[in-house]
């Protein structure tokens, strides 16, 4: 369990979530699997997207060899490839004529120690994957949400899994242009970690800059932007070369990091318990620790100028290319 707390448990605190339809990107592995794993068991229909069809179906035949079956919710394979963008508008679009409601839509997926690569659209593939993408996703599915959310006793949520790694960010960062959103941070002690922690920073600024334009509209829809925690998610997929280390490093591993299941428990307390609908003001655009704790990100995470900023700038790429 780590160090973390069993003050909420998706086992015995999610009620029933039969009839609701839910999308979660990555949900084949990791902290994702475990997610689809807590809202399936409760009667949910929850659509996996991810790029390989194969690892999705290994993952829900998976799913139900653990348990879920007969009186459970669905587990649905949507294919998502979040490099490109394109891809991403394409994916909402197949799940729209496929679904006539989306209940929770849940920002996953997304790369870690990548070396710095740029997509064919000049954008790096981190900042890419992590960001740019989820939000065309969001986009070409917001009506999908506004129709859902419409309706009587509707419940309607968006979760973005970011992380506290968003505070190791330094100095003032700016989201004016690409060159800004492809930065490499070379001057960091790690380039790879840093750049992570920055597409993190730029996970919360979308999501509370999201939740602003919504309830600026008059919409009921809940933006809840969570950090898993220290989740071990690695000692499972070591590198050939270092198995037998691993071996050794995984009990002690254990005593810092959850287990995924464990480290699922914010994002399902976001994506369905019945505390956020109980307490919709308090939840709206908060920043959620383990376990299901609101927590306050860093002051630059919290900034409106850098927000809408990144916003501003993702538009005006999306706008030129055309998605």
């Amino acid at each position: 369990m780590g160090f973390f707390s069993k003050s909420f448990d998706p086992v015995t605190d999610l009620p029933d979530l039969s009839g609701k339809v839910i999308l979660i990107t990555g949900g084949n592995a990791g902290i994702g699997y475990s997610t689809v794993k807590h809202l399936a068991r409760r009667g949910a229909k929850v659509y996996m997207a991810a790029r390989s069809q194969t690892k999705a179906e290994e993952a829900i035949a998976k799913l139900k060899a653990e348990g879920l079956g007969p009186g459970n919710g669905d587990v649905i394979w949507l294919k998502l490839d979040l490099k490109d963008p394109r891809n991403a508008k394409k994916a909402a679009e197949e799940f729209m004529k496929q679904e006539k409601r989306l209940d929770v839509l849940i920002h996953n997926a997304a790369v870690l120690l990548e070396e710095y690569a740029m997509t064919p659209d000049g954008v790096q593939e981190i900042v890419m994957v992590n960001v740019i993408s989820h939000i065309v996703l969001t986009r070409a599915l917001q009506p999908l949400l506004d129709q859902t959310a419409a309706e009587p006793d509707s419940d309607v949520r968006i979760v973005v899994v970011a992380s506290d790694a968003h505070r190791f960010v330094s100095g003032e960062p700016h989201f004016r242009n690409l060159d800004d959103l492809n930065k490499e941070l070379k001057s960091s002690l790690s380039p790879t970690f840093a750049r992570y922690c920055m597409s993190k920073l730029m996970n919360i600024l979308y999501a509370f800059e999201l939740q602003r334009r919504l309830t600026a509209v008059g919409s009921p829809i809940t933006v809840i932007t969570v950090h898993p925690g220290a989740v071990n998610t690695f000692s499972d997929k070591p590198p050939l070369n270092l198995k037998f280390i691993a071996f050794i490093a995984k009990p002690i591993v254990s005593l810092f990091f959850s287990h995924p299941d464990q480290g699922a428990h914010t994002s399902a307390f976001a994506a369905a318990s019945e505390e956020v609908a109980k307490q919709r003001d308090k939840y709206k655009g908060a920043y959620l620790t383990p376990v299901a704790k609101i927590s306050e990100p860093t002051k630059v995470a919290k900034d409106e100028g850098l927000a809408k900023e990144l916003w501003e700038t993702v538009e005006k790429f999306l706008e030129e290319k055309g998605i």
